[in-house]
């Protein structure tokens, strides 16, 4: 057993963590998301659903971008809390807004094995959205994605790293910092 003070350990990995891309970078990648999302549902009066937690960030700095009519909402579904995964969709809130006959745009921090997304699109298409476009941050670059799971909108690229900041958390730390951090020999 580990008897590490855990925001002792958060400093630490993050104090020797890879910087994989600058606030700079995420700010350009937000623009270009926001531009392409524009584009694509601008006119079909769309409902943004955040999924919580780590789609907070994303979800809000896309939503301030967004130069046209928008409503918000959120869900919270997760297989992480706070670890590196598990095997079950853990559904804590569902959206409130009816989405019947909506386009949907769900925004998350990170598309990594693509099951909890997956889960959440189809959960959209089953509560009657007539159109659901999935937007993350972050798509991990991997081979164990056995959902075939891609996203319509993507921020950046990362290679199969424990990563973290923009949303995304080193173990509920650093879901702040205005960066993407790779846990170092990750």
């Amino acid at each position: 057993m580990n008897d590490t003070d855990p925001l002792q350990e958060a400093r630490q990995v993050l104090a020797a963590a890879d910087q994989l891309y600058s606030q700079h970078d995420i700010e350009a990648a937000l623009d270009r998301m926001a531009a392409a999302i524009t584009q694509a549902v601008g006119d079909a009066d769309p409902l943004l659903l955040c999924v919580m937690t780590g789609g907070l960030v994303p979800a809000s700095e896309l939503f301030t971008r967004l130069e046209f009519p928008v409503q918000l909402d959120y869900l919270h579904a997760t297989r992480y809390q706070g670890t590196r995964g598990g095997r079950e969709l853990k559904w804590i809130t569902r959206p409130s807004q009816s989405l019947q006959g909506r386009t949907v745009l769900v925004v998350d921090d990170i598309l990594d094995e693509g099951l909890t997304l997956a889960a959440i699109l189809a959960y959209c298409r089953e509560q009657g959205a007539s159109a659901v476009y999935s937007a993350v941050l972050v798509e991990k670059l991997h081979e164990r994605r056995a959902s075939g799971l891609s996203a319509d909108f993507v921020g950046v690229q990362v290679e199969d790293r424990y990563v973290f900041g923009y949303g995304m958390d080193y173990h509920g730390y650093w879901r702040n910092v205005r960066g993407i951090y790779a846990v170092a020999g990750s």
